[in-house]
């Protein structure tokens, strides 16, 4: 460095002396000191060290201290030699005085004559000394010229990098590449040229990657919650910039992947509602229509067409019921005939024929209309007799009832309604040693929901024997029917969703429960359970959605029958078998479940477990504990779960 380019970075005019200024500088120095020190990246932070690297430098030549300290990296130490300027007090000294001859005295004058040949070297030496200062004075003058180029081409770069700084700072790459484009033209060396193009790569990198990880977390988080459309935006606005981003194309085939599968389970859920309601002609055009666009939904149009050819087959069978009936017919009550007639018009609702010859034999017995007999249900339960039928009109009726007999209590399903609040008891209560009781038709429901230890369920049959048929028990505080004290209950095609406890709970021992046919869906424990004791036959029964287990066996010594369940979407297990004496359980089937499909406890080993389908549950297919051999429950189809297929030697102690 020069003093000439010294001066000009430290502000100095030509011939300025520096050392009143020897403080100001130092100032100067610390407050680029500062900027490096808070420089937001690295790469400004090493624009910054060189500006002060050449400050430091600058002032050292200008006479400030001979050893500097760099903060930078790592340190530096510069030695520069000052500059050894004159006191400004030192003045060149004056030229001796010249004496001059006395006034009055006679100058003494010796004029020689110059010769010709003399003067003619004057002559070419004045012409030498003249040709030579020309010539010094145009070198001086393009040196001068050169120097003052170069220090404005320094002040260009400088100020063109403080520019393209100011542009990354704002995210201005275009006006950025420019100024550092200019540098080069400038000074292709200058290191500034390779520290902004770094700064603009890393900015733009880094802004990129803000951009898409934005984007991409609120794609991610609509996906997750199930809003597909909102994904769909969010992950294009990442696309509409970045075409190629790899995971963002992954998330947009998710994305339409879910859409497809979700408008698919709409459909099939239509089809199902349409087979339920017995509109066979719509459920297998629809799923016709679905199966041509996709090949899953065969199986469902193979439903609908088995579910018509099973209405049509019942609809014989329960004719030749009706025909058996009819024999026996002899113008009074007959048991035997009005169940074969009960049988007949659960085979085929919906004919009229059957209707009509079920009311005919179910009218031997008194029946008790209300309205019409009595105002209230509770007026008409006091005066009724063993075998007697109560019939309940549409609407709304408050309980709780005391079934006092072996009634049959009738409503029309979906339309007949009997509920209470969760304080004041079940809805329908046997009393204990009725037996024969039948409920059919009713829609039971709690108006509040009671949170504590104890609740009241639906329907309670304690050391009575009822049977139920085509009723829903629907959002119970407790249990939807709860089993105990040595009652036994059958079961048949009835609906429990959203009860607090189990759908349906057996319990203590000699109590029985006989399930079939029943769908149990979103109850807040297990769709079925029976424990400490109670036996259970359980068949074609519909467990979904339920927060533990879709069915629950721990019976002890009793026996446990589970045949043809379908149990799929539970929380925990499709099915947990606890402990039981004897029984079986074959043809089920549990996928989806989210905990895993099937758990064997040790105390279940005497149950046959056998040809059950155990597929696509979200933990491992079959769990066994510690003592069960495998190969015992090789005949069970376990593929496609997410866990391990089949887990032997777990721990399943009674806390688990």
């Amino acid at each position: 460095m020069t003093a000439t380019q010294a001066r000009m970075i430290l502000g100095l005019k030509p011939h300025e002396d520096p050392r009143p200024r020897l403080a100001e500088f130092r100032a100067e120095r610390e407050r680029i000191a500062e900027v490096v020190r808070t420089a937001p990246n690295e790469v400004l932070a090493d624009r910054q060290r060189k500006s002060l690297a050449e400050y430091d430098a600058a002032l050292a030549l200008m006479g400030g201290p001979t050893e500097l300290r760099v903060f930078v990296s790592h340190e530096i130490s510069v030695s520069v030699e000052p500059l050894e300027l004159p006191p400004p007090s030192i003045m060149p000294e004056e030229p001796p005085p010249v004496s001059k001859p006395p006034r009055n005295a006679p100058a003494e004058v010796k004029v020689a004559e110059p010769s010709k040949r003399g003067i003619r070297p004057v002559v070419a030496l004045l012409v030498l000394l003249v040709l030579f200062s020309l010539s010094s004075f145009g070198h001086w003058t393009y040196q001068k010229r050169e120097e003052k180029m170069r220090m404005a081409k320094i002040e260009r770069i400088a100020s063109l990098g403080r520019q393209g700084e100011g542009f990354i700072e704002n995210r201005r790459w275009p006006e950025a590449a420019e100024a550092f484009d200019e540098i080069k033209d400038i000074d292709p060396e200058s290191d500034l040229i390779l520290l902004g193009r770094r700064s603009i790569e890393a900015g733009m990198a880094e802004e990129l990657n803000q951009f898409i990880g934005y984007w991409k977390g609120e794609a991610i988080a609509s996906f997750e919650a199930k809003r597909w459309d909102d994904a769909e935006k969010a992950a294009k606005q990442v696309l509409d910039k970045y075409p190629d981003e790899k995971e963002t194309m992954s998330l947009i085939a998710r994305i339409a992947e879910a859409k497809r599968a979700e408008e698919r389970e709409v459909a099939l859920a239509a089809i199902r509602e349409m087979i339920a309601k017995r509109d066979f002609d719509a459920a297998i055009s629809a799923a016709r229509t679905l199966a041509e666009m996709d090949e899953g939904a065969a199986a469902l149009l193979k439903e609908a067409q088995a579910a018509k050819d099973k209405v049509e087959a019942d609809l014989m069978v329960a004719r030749e019921l009706m025909a058996k009936a009819s024999a026996m017919d002899k113008g009074e009550f007959n048991q035997a005939a009005l169940d074969l007639m009960r049988e007949a018009l659960a085979l085929a609702p919906g004919d009229a024929e059957v209707a009509a010859r079920y009311e005919k034999i179910a009218a031997y017995t008194r029946t008790i209309r209300v309205p019409g007999d009595f105002e209230t249900v509770q007026q008409a339960l006091k005066v009724s007799r063993d075998r007697e039928r109560l019939m309940i009109g549409e609407g709304t009726w408050e309980g709780p009832f005391l079934i006092p007999a072996a009634i049959e209590l009738v409503g029309i399903p979906g339309k007949t309604i009997v509920q209470c609040a969760a304080d004041a008891g079940g809805v329908i209560t046997f009393t204990p040693g009725v037996k024969g009781a039948r409920i059919s038709g009713l829609t039971l429901r709690h108006l509040s929901f009671d949170a504590g230890a104890e609740r009241f369920s639906l329907a309670l049959v304690h050391g009575a024997e009822a049977d139920f048929s085509d009723c829903r028990f629907e959002q119970g505080s407790g249990h939807g029917i709860a089993i105990t004290g040595g009652g036994q209950a059958r079961v048949l095609r009835c609906r429990f969703t959203e009860n607090g406890w189990n759908g349906i709970a057996a319990m203590g021992e000699g109590s029985l429960l006989v399930a079939e046919g029943n769908t149990l869906d979103g109850n807040f424990q297990n769709g079925i359970e029976a424990w400490d004791g109670a036996a259970a036959i359980l068949s074609k029964n519909r467990c979904t959605g339920n927060s533990r287990n879709g069915i629950h066996v721990d019976g002890g010594l009793a026996s446990a029958t589970i045949i043809g369940n379908a149990l799929s979407g539970n929380r925990e297990f499709g099915m947990v078998l606890s402990s039981a004496g004897s029984g079986e359980v074959t043809g089920n089937t549990m996928g989806k479940n989210l905990l895993g499909g099937m758990v064997i406890k040790g105390d279940a080993g005497k149950l046959t477990v056998k040809e059950n389908a155990i597929t696509n549950n979200e933990g491992p297919g079959l769990a066994l504990a510690k003592g069960l051999s495998a190969n015992a429950y090789g005949t069970n189809r376990v593929s496609g779960n997410k866990g391990q297929q089949i887990v032997s030697g777990v721990d399943l102690s009674e806390d688990e």
